[in-house]
């Protein structure tokens, strides 16, 4: 082929080059047009665009509906590799438990020693259950392996789904695990919903406000017994929790939730995360009820042995 050949291929493949580009150009914005939506930027995590969430009747972001956490943060709120589970020898790989990313800022928690060396000993004994009539019981086992209310934050980033029921006075929220329920009170009445709780509860005691588009949650008034993950992470009854609730898109919530015990951490540590929209269709809650579940695990030493005929 001679030298002109080669040059009037290559003048027409860049022209052919340049019609096609042109001809693609109104059909891109032609498709993106509808939703005013570009693809100038790609998605980048952790990054959120600007965004006005729609309003309940009364003026607040409407975050009604069914939310899911996907963070491996109920094995370790901390980097954590995948680790087999309880007796592999049976289980395998069913039991085993996966590798995640941290979901605490900084990636350290600030515990006192002692407190540390605590921490050290729920993980060494998650699994060691001893039932007793009095508050001993809840010294070791993890208390998501017996079934007992998770506590806040853990209900919100355990592998199972929770739905938000938004009111003007109050706020529900319902979690699949173990029926685990909690009000978050919106306005002041010192007869319904005292400022400081009446009792300690394992879901606490929690009253929200708005700030701009935010939801802000305090709660306080949570037993000891918690932990905030399988690795035996812990708090005492003196547990103040700050959440945050934020709608940055029509499918995601970005959660925040400051800790601050002065019983056990040096100093206030914070975790986030983003809460995702479960979008299946006719989506709702199901029923875990984990109490039949643990009940011979629990409490078969005191069963009544009936002798066989």
């Amino acid at each position: 082929m001679c030298r002109r050949d080669v040059h009037e291929i290559v003048v027409a493949t860049a022209v052919v080059a340049v019609f096609l580009l042109a001809a693609v150009r109104p059909i891109a914005a032609q498709t993106a047009a509808p939703g005013k939506v570009t693809a100038s930027k790609a998605a980048t995590p952790g990054e959120w665009p600007a965004y006005k969430a729609p309003l309940t009747t009364d003026g607040k972001p409407n975050m009604n509906g069914i939310w899911q956490a996907f963070v491996t943060a109920d094995i370790d709120v901390l980097d954590h590799d995948a680790q087999p589970g309880p007796h592999p020898e049976v289980m395998g790989a069913y039991g085993a438990w996966p590798g995640g990313q941290g979901i605490v800022e900084g990636g350290e928690i600030p515990y006192k020693p002692g407190a540390l060396a605590m921490k050290k000993a729920n993980a060494d004994n998650r699994m060691v259950i001893h039932i007793t009539p009095d508050e001993e019981r809840h010294a070791t086992g993890d208390p998501e392996l017996k079934c007992y209310r998770p506590g806040i934050p853990r209900a919100n980033y355990m592998p199972f789904p929770f739905q938000i029921i938004q009111g003007a006075d109050n706020i529900m929220v319902v979690y699949e695990f173990a029926h685990a329920l909690r009000t978050i009170y919106m306005k002041e009445n010192e007869k319904e919903a005292p400022k400081d709780a009446p009792t300690d509860y394992w879901m606490g005691w929690s009253h929200g406000h708005w700030e701009g588009d935010t939801l802000v949650v305090n709660s306080t008034g949570f037993v000891p017994w918690t932990w905030f993950d399988r690795a035996g992470d812990y708090h005492s009854d003196a547990l103040h929790v700050v959440e945050r609730y934020t709608l940055v898109s029509p499918y995601h919530i970005m959660y925040e939730a400051s800790i601050e015990d002065p019983h056990v951490f040096t100093r206030p540590w914070k975790m986030s995360f983003p809460l995702y929209r479960r979008m299946e269709k006719n989506i709702q809650l199901v029923d875990f009820n984990c109490v039949p579940f643990v009940e011979d695990m629990l409490y078969s030493p005191y069963y009544k042995k009936v002798p066989s005929k």
